[in-house]
């Protein structure tokens, strides 16, 4: 009882501050705008993936105009929102060249290369945690500044034979280990719609340069929300795939237990619904593809419809912003009104708990303490007060965020105790709990985040936001955000569509059913 007091006492005086933070924030370190990226002049920058990939084969437009729009659009929005940290654009349009050489050729048919190369000749970009033989691969630690990677993780490997051109690499968090991109190599990247504010993590500089209208379509992974986060931010759509369906070979940080493979997954990022099935077939393991039945036809009017609108008052958990709430109703409305489908509002009671649990699924035997995996020597930890004293003269290679992050896992549950065991109980239990309701037909509604895109380092003051997306990861589920246009202040709203395990389909049918009715991706200078 008295401890119970005392964690209401404790919520309520992180509220306070919360609320505190906002307003200095807003009134003190920013104010009530910042900038925006410039225009989107060129029209090819307002294709999908897949048309400007049917263009290009069909000889409409070659691979180089392509490229070069896209390479120009980085270079003239990256000074602005520092979303992009390596290149390769010379390279990029040598094979553009070869691409264009290769097309008019005639030595493949345009049906043969919509099926063999359904991407010949069209930019791609990733993160910089998932390896491209020959660029950077430092996952924002400083200690890895100068590692290049000497081979391509299996995806990078799937989308080169795809024919996709993979010409830059995004910004992400140190470790991927928070969800605002900024570390101490290439610093913080900036919201395209309003430069005070994060675009997320850990892809968040993919999210960035996506909503920028500076790359098609691009990869991104997702342990805690590493995808959805940076997609709501930003106003994209990203899905977080089934557990097990697409490699996690090639990155860094890698997995080192069961419980984290299976949080753990690789996916699509890219600004059109359309783009996202074409993408997760070529992601997905060869082997596992036929278990997502992606080509078979969903009618979304026979789909079991199921939301909560709140993690039901998760510790130190901010409440959902109003915008998040009313676009979730919106799509509810939806549902309801104009498909006529019965939509069941539920009270899954352990969502409150999910931080636990994760925190739980994260430190399991085997796991690897965050404090030595920043460090850079791999079999010492990283001395965090040191660190701490340091950063504040400013002498730290590390972040405020991911010491911080580590000196609460130091201090957390212990894999093998009475407590952690329970919190695995429970995260079984829990995924009973969606398994019952979603079964092979049902979707749940759920807010991909707590807040709407908040100010530079606000993040500190509400580190566990992100149960919302990592509840998903818990379950190893496949989840789609998908934007909603934007906010009273001028930001990204939307939510995320979850589905039973390798029922993926459900939620890029229902992807693509928002984005016509709700309009998808907003320019953010139109």
């Amino acid at each position: 009882m008295a401890s119970s007091v005392i964690l209401t006492i404790l919520s309520t005086i992180h509220q306070i501050v919360v609320f505190i933070g906002r307003y200095v924030f807003k009134n003190f370190v920013y104010g009530e705008k910042g900038e925006k990226v410039p225009p989107i002049n060129n029209p090819l920058l307002l294709e999908s993936a897949t048309s400007l990939a049917r263009k290009i084969r069909t000889r409409e437009v070659s691979s180089v105009e392509v490229m070069t729009a896209f390479i120009e659009r980085v270079k003239e929005i990256n000074p602005i929102i520092n979303c992009v940290v390596d290149e390769r654009f010379s390279d990029a349009l040598k094979e553009s060249e070869e691409v264009d050489k290769f097309i008019a050729s005639g030595a493949m048919s345009e049906e043969e290369m919509e099926q063999k190369k359904p991407f010949l000749g069209l930019p791609i970009s990733t993160k910089d945690s998932i390896r491209v033989k020959g660029m950077i691969n430092t996952a924002g630690c400083f200690h890895r500044k100068d590692i290049i990677a000497d081979n391509d993780a299996p995806v990078v490997q799937n989308m080169k034979k795809a024919g996709a051109i993979f010409y830059c690499l995004t910004n992400v968090p140190e470790l991927c280990m928070w969800f605002e991109s900024n570390n101490e190599i290439f610093g913080r990247t900036r919201n395209p719609y309003d430069t005070f504010r994060i675009c997320g993590g850990s892809s968040g500089g993919e999210g960035a340069i996506q909503a920028a209208g500076a790359s098609p379509f691009g990869i991104g992974s997702d342990i805690g929300g590493s995808i959805r986060m940076p997609s709501f931010f930003n106003g994209i759509f990203g899905h977080k795939t089934s557990r097990h369906i697409v490699s996690n070979e090639g990155q860094h940080p890698s997995v080192h237990t069961a419980e984290e493979e299976h949080m753990l997954g690789i996916g699509p990022m890219c600004r059109f619904a359309s783009d996202l099935k074409p993408m997760l077939k070529l992601l997905a393991k060869e082997e596992k593809v036929a278990l997502l039945r992606l080509d078979e036809p969903v009618d979304v009017k026979k789909i079991k419809v199921y939301y909560q609108e709140n993690d039901l008052g998760g510790d130190f958990v901010t409440p959902v912003d109003k915008d998040i709430q009313i676009a979730l109703m919106k799509v509810v409305d939806y549902f309801k009104n104009s498909l006529n489908l019965e939509v069941t509002k539920t009270h899954i009671s352990r969502t409150k708990n999910n931080i636990p649990m994760w925190l739980a699924n994260m430190s399991c035997r085997g796991s690897i303490p965050l404090a030595q995996q920043i460090s850079p020597n791999p079999s010492q930890k990283v001395n965090l007060y040191l660190e701490l004293v340091k950063k504040l003269f400013g002498k730290s290679h590390h972040t405020l965020a991911v010491i911080l992050t580590a000196l609460k896992a130091e201090f957390g549950v212990k894999a093998d105790t009475p407590e952690h065991k329970y919190l695995q109980e429970e995260r079984d239990k829990t995924i009973e709990d969606f398994q019952d309701i979603l079964k092979d037909d049902g979707i749940f509604l759920y807010p991909s985040h707590a807040s709407v895109a908040t100010y530079h380092s606000e993040t500190l003051l509400r580190p566990l936001n992100f149960t919302y997306t990592s509840l998903i990861n818990l379950l190893g589920m496949p989840s789609c955000n998908i934007p909603l246009g934007l906010g009273r202040e001028g930001v990204p709203v939307g939510i995320q569509v979850v589905s039973n395990y390798n029922n993926d389909r459900l939620c890029l049918a229902v992807a693509c059913e928002l984005e016509k009715a709700f309009g998808g991706w907003v320019n953010p200078n139109p």
